[in-house]
């Protein structure tokens, strides 16, 4: 109940001033409140070694398990931390790969107060400029801002690419959780014009299928049946567009897609 009272008190502000209550409304969408490092996690990410990078006054912590092999980039999604892909990084240690995952932003050990889908991308970006991953594996809203760094920051050494679980348009995002809190058209209208001046892009600019269109990466999109956070079909969206990709299709992994099965299908499609 408690998203939809502070969008009903939200809805009243909007009355006085519906620029006020959409600032409101974005910053709620934009500062995670779950998803901190755990003990489990954080003693697992010490085994690695760690770097910090900058943009602007913001860190963003990477993490490096070194290897012989191609540089694999891990990006985590909402409410995440680098910490989520300790399984993975066990496989592909495993096989050899140089390894790096970063916190996105207001997330893990990096810096920001919030989290938007656009400073993600110039996280990775700065990520990928000192690192030079040839793959990237990204869960969620980490392969949305994968996916628009690679299109708006021309990055052209990625030669694999998996999504998992990864939303198509942001559009569908806002719209969600302007249904979960029960906004009203006000607020719905003011919040695009508000996203388009904090972001620097309209929402409509990230979409996962549009910047894939003109991709050639060899690509792996994995998605829950029953995903109950990112809607199944988005993954056949991303399929689509992403013409020279691979679907599979898991059910009762849920939005996490967390398990060996999972681990042992991307070790597969980037070992090849």
């Amino acid at each position: 109940m408690l998203p939809k009272i502070i969008g009903f008190f939200l809805n009243i502000l909007s009355v006085f001033s519906s620029e006020k209550a959409a600032k409101i409304a974005l910053k709620l969408f934009s500062v995670p409140r779950k998803g901190q490092i755990t003990p489990e996690q954080s003693l697992f990410l010490k085994s690695g070694s760690t770097e910090v990078l900058f943009y602007k006054n913001n860190s963003i912590m990477t993490y490096r398990w070194a290897g012989h092999k191609s540089t694999v980039l891990l990006v985590h999604g909402w409410e995440s931390n680098a910490g989520r892909w300790m399984d993975i990084i066990l496989g592909l240690q495993k096989k050899g790969f140089n390894i790096i995952a970063l916190d996105a932003p207001a997330h893990g050990k990096s810096g920001s107060k919030i989290f938007n889908v656009a400073l993600y991308a110039t996280y990775i970006k700065v990520v990928s400029q000192h690192f030079n991953p040839h793959i990237i594996i990204a869960h969620s809203m980490g392969g949305m801002a994968s996916v628009f760094s690679i299109w708006q920051h021309h990055i052209k050494n990625i030669k694999k690419l998996v999504l998992l679980g990864a939303p198509c348009h942001y559009t569908d995002v806002v719209a969600r959780y302007i249904k979960m809190m029960g906004y009203n058209k006000r607020i719905a209208t003011e919040l695009d014009k508000t996203i388009t001046k904090c972001l620097g892009f309209p929402p409509e600019a990230f979409s996962t299928s549009k910047n894939l269109k003109n991709n050639r990466t060899q690509g792996l999109v994995i998605h829950d049946k029953n995903d109950d956070s990112i809607p199944f079909p988005d993954a056949l969206l991303i399929k689509k567009s992403l013409k020279n990709s691979t679907l599979i299709v898991t059910r009762g992994l849920g939005h996490s897609l967390q398990d060996e099965s999972v681990s042992l299908q991307i070790q597969e499609f980037i070992n090849h």
